[in-house]
């Protein structure tokens, strides 16, 4: 079995993760009411997607079939 012949110092472990932060959600603006969602889900405040209504507004959106 392969075995590291060295320590991995601590910076170079910490190059190696430099790509595994967390990246901050983004937000679009809903077409039709205005509000931020997040793109390409259902807008949470008014129901559209796609420029039609796909949940009642104000509803829980769990459990909704998404396009």
């Amino acid at each position: 079995m392969a075995v590291p012949k060295k320590k991995t110092s601590p910076s170079r472990r910490g190059m190696r993760r430099s790509h595994e932060a967390l990246k901050p959600e983004r937000f679009a603006e809903c077409p039709n009411c205005g509000e931020q969602k997040r793109p390409h889900h259902v807008c949470p405040h008014c129901g559209h997607y796609d420029g039609r209504e796909v949940a009642a507004a104000g509803h829980e959106l769990k459990g909704t079939v998404r396009l």
